[in-house]
């Protein structure tokens, strides 16, 4: 990818296809991953994180943007376009053999989510979005189950709540930039995070994008605001394929306070 002439006046496609690099990137690096040793049981963080990181910080660093990423932090800040990166989204799923981790890319402009990528790294599919534009895996559109009651509803769950909250079913994947792409196109009705300011910014913003994109509701469950760039900071996301499941999750989710483990 060549940076344009001018730093930070990228077009969409040229995003669309920085964020391609990256995913590319991270694919061919992950799949040469033989050391799936964890190097850091405070933050979780495997040897594979680190490869994943490595491959994507090269292709951002030579494209000249602002990176936030889980593995490395936030460098070279100030720049109009900042890319928010979960390079192995799902990396004990991965280490374990579960079918169910991702890359997770969201370019911001100017603040503002702008384009995202999400490749399911497990079975090669790919999650895109460009504000105004919708949302699409493999090229083709998508949208969002119109399930509107909790009681009909396959909910993926991040940590367990105190109590049933009258789901249909539910599921726990394990990786919530996918687990946000399910509820985009259909697979999952609604996603639920039990635990409590669990959340970077790199484990949800590509797929909030992709959701709002597809037609879903994704909101905080303390109403803050979900898009930010420091590391530091925490969210707890909800999402559904419509507007009254949503209601019906947030009403849930705020009938419990007790932080559970993720």
């Amino acid at each position: 990818m060549t940076p344009p002439a001018e730093p930070g006046n990228w077009s969409d496609d040229a995003l669309l296809g920085l964020l391609g690099e990256v995913a590319d990137a991270v694919t061919e690096a992950v799949a040469g991953v033989t050391d799936w040793s964890m190097v850091d049981t405070s933050r979780g963080q495997y040897a594979a994180d680190l490869v994943a990181d490595g491959a994507a910080l090269e292709v951002l660093g030579a494209a000249g943007v602002g990176v936030v990423s889980e593995e490395s932090g936030r460098s070279d800040a100030g720049h109009r376009v900042t890319v928010v990166v979960d390079p192995l989204d799902g990396s004990t799923n991965a280490s374990r053999g579960v079918p169910w981790f991702a890359t997770s890319l969201c370019a911001v402009v100017d603040g503002e989510p702008r384009v995202a990528l999400v490749g399911d790294l497990a079975h090669g599919r790919r999650y895109e979005a460009v504000a105004g534009q919708g949302a699409t895996r493999d090229g083709g559109p998508i949208r969002p189950s119109g399930v509107t009651s909790l009681r009909s509803a396959m909910v993926g769950l991040s940590g367990y709540p105190p109590h049933y909250l009258g789901w249909k079913q539910y599921r726990a994947l394990g990786a919530a930039a996918l687990d946000l792409c399910a509820v985009a196109d259909g697979t999952l009705d609604g996603y639920l995070d039990c635990s409590w300011n669990a959340h970077g910014v790199w484990d949800y913003l590509a797929g909030m994008l992709i959701c709002r994109e597809a037609g879903a509701f994704v909101a905080d469950a303390e109403g803050r605001d979900l898009v930010t760039l420091d590391p530091s900071d925490r969210r707890t996301p909800v999402a559904a394929g419509t507007e009254d499941l949503g209601s019906a999750l947030m009403v849930a989710r705020a009938g419990f306070t007790t932080p559970t483990v993720p």
